[in-house]
C-alpha cells in the first residue's frame, strides 16, 4: 500500500485506495469503523482516544502491517456521531491525518487472535478514564478527555479583523462540532469577541481543538479560543449582536433589522462591507453570492495596505471545511431519503418539530434529494443541527444549507407527480403563535415520545397497539399523572420513534381529539 501519496482532495469520500472499491459506501453506517494511514508507532489508547468523544469504545484491532485499525464503538449511533463529526475535520494522530469510514464488518471478534491482551488493557484502563479515576497514558496530553465540570461556554476572540464576522459565520462554523445552543457578539478592548454555549461540554471540547488558531478567511479573522468561566448564557434578544436558537420567540430587542452590517464601525473602517450577507461570502459557492466575487476591501488604518479578496480566495481556498450554502438561508438540501418511502407529507411533519415548513420539494428526477422551505434561517439552522445524522427508514438523512433562496411552486401543467406542496396555510404549524409554549419544547430526537391531546376514553393499550400497528416495539408508556391527556411512550430505537412521529402526528383518536407528538428529553 502506497503511504506517499499526496494528500489531496481524492480523500473527500474516504475511499481514496482501490483496495477499498469493495467497501460499502459511506451512507450504510455499522458500528465498527474502518481507520487508515495510521501512523506506524500509535498505541492502541491513541486510537481508542479518537473514539472516546463519541460514546463508548468497545473493541479494537489493530493492523499495523498495513497502517490500518478497526474501531468498535458500543452503539452505531455514536459511530454515526464520530463519522459525521471527522466528515469536514480531517481525524489526526501524532499530526498526521487518519481516513475513517464505515467498515463492512458489524461487530469485531477477536478473542482468538493473538497479541489482543495490550487492546483489552487499554480498554480496561479507558473505561476507568470514563468513570474518571484514571488519565489516559499514551494520548496526547492536549487531546485528553474533557476534563469534568468543562464548561460547554467558549470564548472566542477574532483578531486580524479585516473583514467583518457576522453571528451567522460562527455559527454556521461551529456547528460543525455540535448543535450551538446561544451565541453573544461585543466587542471588548477593541476587540471583535462571543461568547458561543454548546448542548455538551464534548462538544466545545472539540471544538476548541479543532478551531483555535485557525483562520475564518485566508490571512485574516483568527480565531482564539478558550473555555469561558460561565456555565450558561443568558440571551434577551435574537437580533445581529445575539441569538437564542432555542427561544425562536425572543424580540429583536432594539427595533433593528437582525441582519446589519455588523460593527464595522467600532473597527473605523466604514463601509468595508456592503451587504449583510458578505461576510459570510466564503461559504457561498460563487453562483449563489455573485456580489461576493472580488470584494475589493478598502485599507484598514494600520493594516498592511489595501486586502483585495478575490472570488477564488472567498469562495475557494476556505480555511475551514465542509461549510456551502448561504447562512441566513431558510431552504435546506436534505439528501440520502429512502425514495421509496419519503413523502413531501412526511418530510412536512418531521421538520415541522423544529420550524414551520412553508414548502417542499422532492425532486423529479433524483426522489432521495428534496428541498425543504422553513419559515426563516434560525429554523432550518435548528431543523438541521437536530436531524442531519438521524436515520429514517433504514437511510442516514444528511441536511445542509441550499443555495435556492425559496422553493419555487411547478408552472401549470408541468408535471410533477405530487411531489412538490405548499404546506403555508397548514393548520399544523407548531410556532405559529408568538410565545408558543412549543418554543420551550424542542429536543433533539430521541426513542422516547411526548404524547399530548389524549381524550379521556383512550386506554394504554389503545395507545399501545396504534404504535405496534404502526411497526413499532413499546418498551415502556405512562400517563403523566397530573394530566391524563399527555403520556411518554419509549420505542425500540430514535429510528422508530422519528418514523412514528412522521406517521402518528396528527392521527385521529376521535372525539374531536388529533394526537400531537413531540421529541421527550425525558426517559420513562
Amino acid at each position: 500500500m502506497n503511504n506517499s501519496t499526496p494528500s489531496t482532495g481524492v480523500y473527500a469520500n474516504g475511499n481514496d485506495n482501490k483496495k477499498f472499491k469493495g467497501d460499502r459506501p459511506p451512507c450504510s453506517p455499522s458500528r465498527v469503523l474502518h481507520l487508515r494511514k495510521i501512523p506506524c508507532d500509535v498505541t492502541e489508547a491513541e486510537i481508542i482516544s479518537l473514539g472516546l468523544p463519541f460514546g463508548k469504545v468497545t473493541n479494537l484491532l489493530m493492523l499495523k502491517g498495513k497502517s490500518q485499525a478497526f474501531l468498535e464503538m458500543a452503539s452505531e449511533e455514536a459511530a454515526v456521531t464520530m463519522v459525521n463529526y471527522y466528515t469536514p475535520v480531517t481525524a489526526q494522530l501524532r499530526s498526521q491525518p487518519v481516513y475513517i469510514q464505515y467498515s463492512n464488518h458489524r461487530e469485531l471478534k477477536t478473542d482468538n487472535l493473538p497479541n489482543q491482551a495490550r487492546t483489552q488493557a487499554a480498554l480496561q484502563a479507558v473505561s476507568a478514564v470514563q468513570s474518571g479515576s484514571l488519565a489516559l497514558s499514551g494520548a496526547p496530553s492536549n487531546e485528553g478527555t474533557v476534563l469534568p465540570g468543562q464548561s460547554p461556554v467558549l470564548r472566542i476572540i477574532i483578531e486580524n479583523l479585516f473583514y467583518p464576522v457576522t453571528l451567522e459565520v460562527l455559527h454556521q462554523i461551529f456547528s460543525k462540532f455540535g448543535t450551538v445552543l446561544k451565541i453573544i457578539t461585543f466587542t471588548k478592548n477593541n476587540q471583535f469577541q462571543a461568547l458561543l454555549q454548546y448542548a455538551d461540554p464534548v462538544n466545545a471540547h472539540y471544538a476548541k481543538m479543532a478551531l483555535d488558531g485557525q483562520n475564518i478567511y485566508n490571512a485574516c479573522c483568527t480565531l482564539r479560543i478558550d473555555f469561558s468561566k460561565l456555565t450558561s448564557l443568558n440571551v434577551k434578544y435574537n437580533n445581529d449582536k445575539s441569538r437564542d436558537f432555542t427561544r425562536l420567540d425572543l424580540p429583536t430587542g432594539d427595533g433593528q433589522p437582525s441582519l446589519e452590517p455588523p460593527m464595522a464601525a467600532a473597527f473605523g473602517a466604514p463601509g468595508i462591507i456592503s451587504s449583510p450577507y458578505a461576510g459570510a461570502a466564503g461559504f457561498a459557492p460563487a453562483i449563489g453570492f455573485p456580489q461576493a466575487a472580488g470584494l475589493s476591501v478598502p485599507p484598514v488604518p494600520g493594516a498592511l495596505g489595501p486586502l483585495t479578496i478575490t472570488s477564488s480566495a472567498v469562495t475557494g481556498r476556505m480555511a475551514i471545511p465542509g461549510a456551502s450554502g448561504i447562512p441566513g438561508n431558510s431552504v435546506l438540501l436534505v439528501t440520502n431519503l429512502n425514495p421509496d418511502l419519503i413523502t413531501p407529507h412526511g418530510l412536512f411533519i418531521l421538520f415541522g418539530v423544529y420550524g414551520d415548513v412553508h414548502r417542499v420539494k422532492i425532486m423529479f428526477n433524483k426522489k432521495e434529494n428534496a428541498l425543504v422551505q422553513m419559515a426563516d434561517a434560525n429554523q432550518a439552522q435548528l431543523a438541521m443541527n437536530h436531524l442531519s445524522g438521524q436515520r429514517l427508514y433504514g437511510k442516514v438523512l444528511r441536511a445542509t444549507l441550499s443555495k435556492h433562496q425559496a422553493v419555487q411552486l411547478p408552472r401549470e401543467g408541468q408535471e410533477d407527480q405530487g411531489l412538490t406542496k405548499d404546506f403555508s396555510n397548514s393548520p399544523l404549524h407548531r410556532f405559529k403563535k408568538p410565545g408558543s409554549k412549543n418554543f420551550q419544547n424542542i429536543f433533539p430526537p430521541s426513542a422516547t415520545l411526548h404524547l399530548s391531546n389524549i381524550p379521556p376514553s383512550v386506554t394504554v393499550d389503545d395507545l399501545k397497539n396504534l404504535f405496534i400497528e404502526a411497526g413499532c416495539s413499546v418498551k415502556a408508556f405512562k400517563f403523566f399523572q397530573k394530566d391524563r391527556k399527555m403520556a411518554l411512550i419509549q420505542l425500540g430505537s430514535v429510528e422508530e420513534a422519528i418514523q412514528a412521529l412522521i406517521e402518528l402526528h396528527n392521527h385521529d383518536l376521535g372525539e374531536n381529539h388529533h394526537l400531537r407528538v413531540s421529541f421527550s428529553k425525558s426517559t420513562i
